[in-house]
């Protein structure tokens, strides 16, 4: 049973709000492998809970990321996310929870560019960081310190919104937040064929039902 009163709503990014899809699919062709393919090595790398890099492993052996960013970028097919890759519920699920009087915060494992990315979508919220930016990424303990610090909140105050049950769901938890387990991607659909470490505070299938529930 919950007893304390939610006063702000914490976002991962990958798979909560952007959509990931045309991403490892771009990077997949310039592997040059067939997407498909791609995605089923980056859906065993999942279950065996491998990180994420060694599916470009799998098919680059020594796979550098920062020289192929810097490859692409120079051929005009630039990594990173943009207004088409937003799920289309992210905006207005933000923006109903700001009218609603949560404190909104975005805060993902993501590089420190990352950060002018997001600000160019214009979504509400009242924080916004990249783990770049802390120094720190999840599941460390110490990113949700800081994130708790960020909005001057017991973690029991706070809940956190994300796609995986290792690097959101089991670390918040720990850490004494609330939690909503969001069943979409690749990480959420795998992670969940398993009996869960622990019980999220909410299971939901989108960003519109977490809306509902808390408003």
């Amino acid at each position: 049973m919950r007893k304390v009163k939610i006063k702000a709503v914490f976002f991962d990014i990958g798979e909560t709000l952007i959509n990931e899809g045309r991403i490892y699919g771009a990077w997949a062709d310039w592997l040059g492998v067939p997407r498909h393919t791609f995605l089923a090595v980056l859906g065993g790398v999942i279950a065996r809970g491998e990180p994420h890099m060694n599916v470009f492993e799998h098919f680059r052996p020594g796979f550098d990321l920062v020289a192929e960013e810097a490859a692409r970028a120079a051929a005009g097919v630039p990594n990173g996310f943009g207004e088409e890759d937003l799920y289309p519920d992210a905006r207005r699920c933000l923006a109903a929870l700001r009218r609603a009087g949560y404190v909104v915060g975005v805060a993902g494992n993501q590089p420190r560019e990352a950060a002018a990315r997001f600000a160019a979508l214009g979504l509400e919220s009242d924080i916004a960081a990249m783990s770049a930016e802390w120094g720190v990424e999840k599941p460390s303990p110490a990113f949700f310190t800081r994130l708790c610090e960020e909005a001057s909140l017991p973690a029991s105050e706070i809940l956190y919104v994300g796609d995986r049950v290792d690097n959101d769901v089991v670390p918040a938890a720990a850490h004494g937040l609330q939690t909503a387990f969001l069943l979409r991607g690749p990480w959420a659909y795998v992670q969940a064929l398993a009996p869960l470490p622990v019980t999220p505070t909410y299971t939901i299938p989108d960003l519109d039902a977490l809306v509902t529930l808390l408003t």
